[in-house]
């Protein structure tokens, strides 16, 4: 037997086992043009009276060779590139309908605040979620609890979903492998790093890839992710930036955007972008590195949570292409230029900023 590996063009990292026969390769060579597009020498046939049995071979040959494009993802042995995108309402269709209770136990409840804590509260927070949309807000966080399971299909197709939009490609991939850092996660198993967000993580960066309107600020913030010296791990930024959202959520910071349109996975979603847009902006136009990083996310955590609508805003003109969302105009950002950030040579390690400890003003982790 030869066994050889396929490297599929800029991910060198991504290989496929593919086991030949011999007898196989040597066939390959007897397929008209001599099998030169495989770098096999043509060998002279004789003739011979067991021609059917030289056709049969040549068929397992070229099915053997067709399945080298046929890379494995998980998917209980369906191919990859078969396998169709999914739709974010179709992946929050079976999160609706599927059983989330083991999910919904490890929600923690929201500590309410009590005598004079209770009172500012009442006269200056945010108002309380309305009843008929309490149902939405669990769901979202009893998402936030579920891990990504290699049995349940739904979470395979939207894993690879989100790389086959962000790497432009029709092939999908392994479920594990070093590709996965090239997207931006740490290791070879994107699971291990949804902590604190679980699958809504993922349907967040399903939602910015799928969604039309936010698809080209996905793929131009992917591409800067990419960027010689203002690179940074975009899958960890994402998990970051919903875990922020998942913070503004708890805290009731979104409520009253939540109660006037009467949605909350919505609101959470264009929040999710809208963040990122920010991100973005300052990330490009005042050349932020990955030193910045833990910085640039805990300032953004003060934004999603106290100007929140000032954030969709800004999504809003961002996608309505208006003339100050065109991501040309340079965001001001006055903190930043205090001299308050990361200083040079200081080492982010972002499973530390995944990790941030965060006061909630009487509220309970989620975490």
């Amino acid at each position: 037997m030869v066994s050889c590996r396929l490297s599929c063009g800029k991910w060198g990292s991504l290989r496929a086992p593919v086991i030949f026969s011999s007898a196989s390769f040597i066939l390959i060579s007897l397929f008209p043009g001599g099998g030169n597009a495989w770098g096999a020498r043509r060998e002279p046939v004789e003739p011979s009276t067991g021609l059917t049995e030289i056709s049969e071979e040549l068929r397992q040959a070229q099915e053997e060779w067709e399945a080298v494009e046929e890379i494995q993802s998980g998917l209980g042995g369906t191919s990859a590139s078969a396998a169709p995108p999914i739709s974010f309402n179709e992946a929050l269709q079976y999160f609706q309908t599927a059983d989330l209770s083991e999910c919904r136990k490890k929600v923690r409840a929201t500590v309410r605040r009590q005598g004079l804590a209770a009172l500012v509260r009442f006269l200056f927070g945010p108002p309380r979620l309305q009843p008929q949309l309490q149902g939405e807000r669990e769901l979202a966080l009893a998402i936030a609890q579920c891990g990504l399971d290699d049995n349940e299909r739904v979470h395979m197709r939207i894993l690879q979903t989100i790389y086959k939009k962000l790497t432009r490609s029709r092939l999908g991939c392994p479920r594990y492998g070093a590709h996965w850092e090239e997207l931006g996660f740490q290791g070879a198993d994107p699971g291990t790093d949804l902590r604190g967000t679980g699958m809504l993580g993922l349907m967040q960066m399903l939602y910015f890839v799928m969604d039309s309107q936010t698809l080209p600020l996905a793929q131009e913030i992917f591409k800067l992710s990419q960027h010689e010296t203002q690179n940074f791990p975009f899958c960890i930024m994402s998990v970051n930036i919903t875990r922020i959202v998942i913070q503004a959520l708890r805290e009731e910071r979104l409520s009253r955007e939540c109660n006037r349109r009467q949605q909350v996975i919505a609101v959470l979603n264009d929040l999710y972008a809208a963040a990122f847009l920010q991100l973005y902006r300052v990330w490009k136009w005042q050349h932020k590195t990955v030193v910045d990083a833990g910085f640039l996310l805990k300032e953004l955590e003060l934004s999603t949570k106290k100007k929140p609508k000032q954030l969709l805003k800004s999504l809003e003109a961002y996608v309505n292409r208006s003339p100050t969302a065109d991501g040309l105009q340079q965001p001001s950002s006055p903190s930043a230029s205090s001299g308050s950030g990361s200083q040079p040579g200081e080492e982010i390690h972002f499973t530390g900023v995944c990790d941030l400890q965060v006061e909630l003003e009487g509220e309970a982790r989620l975490i």
